[in-house]
């Protein structure tokens, strides 16, 4: 399957075009050889981005690169997004007044990032200050690349609450696993457990901060505009073919439904685009973070099931764009939490926070 052409399905959410500046890094991208599936060229090139990203955007020119970037490879936009959400995060950092002291953990523009906040039954890592500093001790689990990455931005708990941290991933304190990691989806982004033995670790924001930061609801759009980018040469492979010749309705019919599933989960973020950026920035729409998310994760699992009923085996097996697109897809979409997340939002509704 070629990658998706803007004159085919529009990637972009707003009413113009990807900026010329992101044109020129998708164009990059093109052509470098393994774009997605070797980690340290796209990781290099994610770095790049990082950097050359200006202040004046929108959330609309965030979320449309993302997209544009998954439709070119699923994994690359997996391995670009958490970086970017990283120096998103960071920037937010300085302007709600934190001090970041990055330099002490031997961080720059040319560093690589990741975010690891997930917790795992039976690990646990805690955060020790002192006088000198703090210092991260114990296990985290579903650390994605941490192998590749120079530094992460790492929740830990202190007593009873979670914090934030900055840490260097590279020394001999931190220890990352090579798995278990059997996936046959996003093979390359091992997400594994990680160790660390009192590594030094600089605090980004206070306890409680990372969660209820402006932007956290942001950055969980954000992974859902790859999610969307990533489905949308399904919807050309299935256009592709309803106009064979011989071609019947049924072909039409799967179409059109991924068609109006995409177009949909396309309105949706458009209008979260919009709507987040006319919010005060101490705002805090996780209610609407969580509808977007639910909505692009449905598209996205129609697209996929409604190509392999119209498409056959024969893709999945003869086609390896095809076939590590729809594997990776369905990895990737396991971030999202399907009925818990249902549930969270049932909650916002029945204690007054679900106001359309």
């Amino acid at each position: 399957m070629t990658r998706l052409q803007e004159d085919s399905s529009p990637i972009h959410l707003s009413d113009s075009p990807i900026r010329d500046s992101g044109a020129a890094l998708l164009d990059e991208a093109d052509r470098i050889d393994g774009f997605g599936t070797n980690v340290a060229t796209t990781l290099a090139w994610a770095v790049g981005v990082g950097a050359a990203r200006g202040h004046e955007r929108s959330l609309s020119d965030d979320w449309s690169f993302l997209a544009a970037v998954a439709s070119r490879d699923v994994g690359a936009a997996r391995i670009l997004e958490p970086h970017l959400d990283a120096l998103d995060i960071l920037d937010q950092a300085g302007r709600d007044g934190y001090d970041v002291d990055l330099a002490s953990i031997h961080a720059d523009s040319g560093s690589s990032w990741g975010v690891f906040a997930a917790e795992g039954a039976g690990m646990r890592l805690e955060a020790q200050g002192d006088g000198s500093g703090w210092r991260l001790t114990g296990t985290k689990p579903w650390c994605s690349l941490a192998q590749h990455l120079t530094h992460a931005l790492i929740t830990a708990w202190v007593g009873d609450e979670r914090r934030l941290f900055a840490v260097a991933l590279q020394t001999l304190d931190v220890t990352p696993h090579t798995g278990p990691w059997h996936a046959r989806g996003l093979r390359q982004v091992v997400s594994a457990p990680v160790d660390f033995v009192s590594a030094p670790a600089v605090p980004v924001g206070e306890p409680g901060w990372y969660l209820r930061r402006p932007g956290f609801a942001a950055g969980g759009i954000g992974v859902a505009a790859c999610w969307w980018g990533g489905a949308l040469p399904l919807r050309d492979a299935l256009a592709g073919a309803a106009q064979r010749e011989g071609a019947d309705q049924l072909s039409r019919v799967h179409l059109g439904r991924v068609d109006v599933a995409l177009w949909t989960a396309r309105l949706a973020l458009r209008s979260a685009a919009q709507e987040m950026g006319r919010l005060p920035e101490a705002s805090h729409p996780g209610a609407l973070a969580a509808r977007v998310r639910a909505v692009v994760a449905g598209a996205v699992e129609t697209a996929i099931d409604e190509s392999a009923r119209a498409l056959g085996p024969l893709p999945l097996v003869a086609d390896e764009a095809h076939a590590r697109r729809v594997a990776d897809l369905e990895i990737y979409l396991r971030q999202h939490h399907d009925e818990r997340d249902l549930a969270r939002i049932g909650a916002d509704i029945v204690e007054g926070r679900g106001a359309w």
